[in-house]
């Protein structure tokens, strides 16, 4: 396997050396022919036994058992391996670590920014190394737009990371965040941006915009004061004035929301992404799929937070994490689109996988929870048409995985191999 797996490296390293060397790239660079056991495309479900992938450049040009291929084509022997599309986070903070490490507070208020952008560094070649070659980031937490900044440093090729749609600060309503628990005349930093009244939220969505946010991510409820429960924060007319400015801008809009009521005015307001949804009702769900709005159930969260108070995993759960596994069973009862987003930085980044083993444990097929990794999270991130799947035409972001991963999804910790646009990045 180990010989395998170098094999691999050596053949994707020689295909792109005249690039890594600063040399000029080749008019007709060679193409490179993948042979796993066999390929699961991120589309129907299956893995297809025999099936081949030739790669050129960043792109995926031919998949199909026995494939013809010219005579200078590098061949890769991946005896063994399921080939499938590189997988997205759909929820995540790479500027957060794990609460058992430091507290939420303390990671805000007393970790510098230069600390907590070399985490973020560190965090972001994780997440690629485990198999994640795109990521939707939902917010610094209280380290302003520096994910602009890591963002960019993978694009350049500074840094080894996924590639990134952020949200910068995110927006919640004045009081409503955090820290909190201070002299109430003393200033604290807070970790998002806050905003009272129609014209200060369009103000807050164009001045993050502006600064490089991909998503707008708004907290339609939160708790007032510590101890208490989740209440809405945000008014309608402030969340719909939120998302006409997102909108307008092309960005789409992730609303924090787990109260009925806080989803409700987000569904109403015609926003694009829901996460978490612990207290969402059969109704709210129905009305959900109705207007196509995706959930990201964010089970790990729940689940890694419960952990962290003693939870040992024995069954009764917790009232949050059995919260959480019921209304993941109503969104799907409801047709409701499902993301695969776990708010990994609760958790520790590289074990994205953990919300993918809950997703299966809480009713959906290994297979189920593939392709929404890949091709569904693809599609509501509007990336479809070059990201999430193995076909022609689509960047050549692959992760070669040992065994069959909609047999046990447990194949998804043992990654051989990754690629981002055609150049191996892992081992």
């Amino acid at each position: 396997m180990i010989r395998r797996v170098v094999a691999f490296a050596t053949a994707l390293l020689l295909a792109n050396a005249a690039a890594t060397l600063g040399a000029r790239p080749s008019i007709d660079p060679a193409p490179l022919l993948l042979r796993p056991a066999g390929v699961f495309d991120g589309i129907d479900g299956e893995v297809h036994a025999g099936w081949q992938v030739l790669v050129r450049g960043e792109r995926i040009v031919a998949v199909g058992p026995d494939l013809t291929v010219a005579s200078n084509a590098r061949v890769v022997d991946l005896t063994g391996d399921t080939l499938m599309p590189g997988m997205i986070e759909g929820h995540g903070h790479l500027f957060l670590h794990p609460y058992d490490e430091a507290s939420w507070d303390d990671q805000v208020l007393h970790e510098p920014l230069a600390l907590r952008t070399a985490r973020a560094v560190a965090n972001a070649k994780a997440t690629l190394r485990a198999g994640f070659t795109s990521a939707r980031d939902l917010g610094t937490e209280g380290a302003g737009y520096a994910d602009v900044g890591v963002k960019q440093a993978i694009d350049q090729g500074i840094i080894e990371g996924p590639r990134l749609s952020v949200a910068t600060r995110a927006i919640v309503a004045l009081g409503a965040y955090g820290p909190k628990g201070f002299e109430p005349g003393v200033a604290i930093p807070q970790g998002a941006e806050e905003v009272s009244g129609v014209e200060q939220m369009v103000a807050a969505v164009r001045r993050q915009i502006a600064a490089g946010a991909d998503w707008i991510k708004l907290y339609a409820d939160y708790r007032w004061r510590a101890g208490e429960d989740s209440r809405p924060t945000l008014s309608l007319d402030e969340i719909r004035a939120a998302v006409a400015a997102a909108h307008d801008a092309g960005r789409p809009v992730a609303v924090h929301a787990s109260t009925p009521e806080g989803m409700r005015r987000a569904i109403e307001a015609g926003v694009d992404t829901i996460e978490h949804g612990y207290g969402g009702t059969t109704a709210i769900f129905a009305s959900m799929a109705a207007r196509k709005i995706t959930l990201c159930p964010t089970l790990a969260a729940a689940d890694a937070s419960a952990r962290y108070r003693g939870w040992t995993g024995a069954e009764p759960a917790p009232a949050a994490v059995r919260a959480a596994r019921e209304s993941f069973r109503r969104a799907r009862a409801a047709g409701v689109p499902i993301c695969m987003g776990g708010d990994v930085g609760v958790y520790a980044h590289g074990s994205n996988a953990r919300e993918m083993a809950l997703m299966a444990a809480g009713g959906m097929t290994p297979a189920e929870v593939l392709v929404a990794a890949t091709s569904g999270n693809a599609r509501w991130m509007r990336v479809g048409d070059r990201l999430g799947a193995v076909k022609p035409g689509m960047l050549a972001d692959l992760v070669a995985v040992a065994g069959d991963p909609t047999s046990d999804l447990a194949a998804l910790r043992r990654v051989r191999a990754v690629m981002k646009d055609g150049v191996i990045v892992a081992p």
